[in-house]
């Protein structure tokens, strides 16, 4: 595989991670921050924006994912896969941490 497909990966599992938390609190109902919040990535957003935000996360995570070209084949792009997950998981939670003392 190219270089260009373990980056495409990487992106993959960053953006299916953070399709996850997105959803959940839109669907349920719950104010979340987004970029789109006052302050970006700080304030709350409606659940209705979550739920766009969380949906167009899983539309461009599993088209990287397509174009990576994952395969349980390759250990390694599983390996880069889910080291994507793992980096914005850990990032997602650092980040939200204190999102309800705002």
């Amino acid at each position: 595989m190219e270089w260009y497909n373990y980056f495409a990966g990487f992106w993959a599992g960053a953006f299916l991670a953070n399709f996850v938390p997105h959803f959940v609190k839109g669907v349920s109902g719950d104010a979340f921050p987004t970029p789109f919040a006052k302050p970006p990535g700080k304030g709350l957003s409606t659940p209705m924006v979550n739920v766009v935000w969380g949906l167009f996360n899983l539309v461009v995570g599993f088209l990287l994912f397509r174009t990576s070209k994952i395969s349980e084949d390759n250990n390694l792009s599983l390996i880069v896969f889910f080291a994507g997950v793992v980096f914005l998981s850990i990032v997602c939670a650092k980040n939200f941490v204190n999102k309800d003392k705002i």
